[in-house]
């Protein structure tokens, strides 16, 4: 019996359960939850899904969504 479990993993090496699943280059707060775009203001704290990974450990495959916390000129096209 396999086990899946997804995770999000932050910038500094942090992880924590990811909510759902992600997608390469879509924008997603804190906790993992997806952003609706356009966004109310390129003054939030958003990440982005940059690269996702997956690892087999015994009797689990975790998948690993990768972000990328992105600046305020970065936010100012999703506004």
């Amino acid at each position: 019996m396999t086990l899946y479990s997804e995770r999000i993993v932050f910038p500094e090496g942090d992880w924590q359960e990811a909510p759902c699943r992600l997608k390469i280059d879509q924008l997603v707060d804190p906790n993992g939850y997806p952003l609706k775009l356009p966004l109310p203001s390129p003054r939030i704290l958003a990440f982005r899904v940059f690269r996702i990974t997956t690892k087999m450990e015994t009797g689990e495959e975790i998948r690993c969504y990768h972000l990328e916390q992105l600046n305020l000129l970065d936010l100012e096209e999703y506004v």
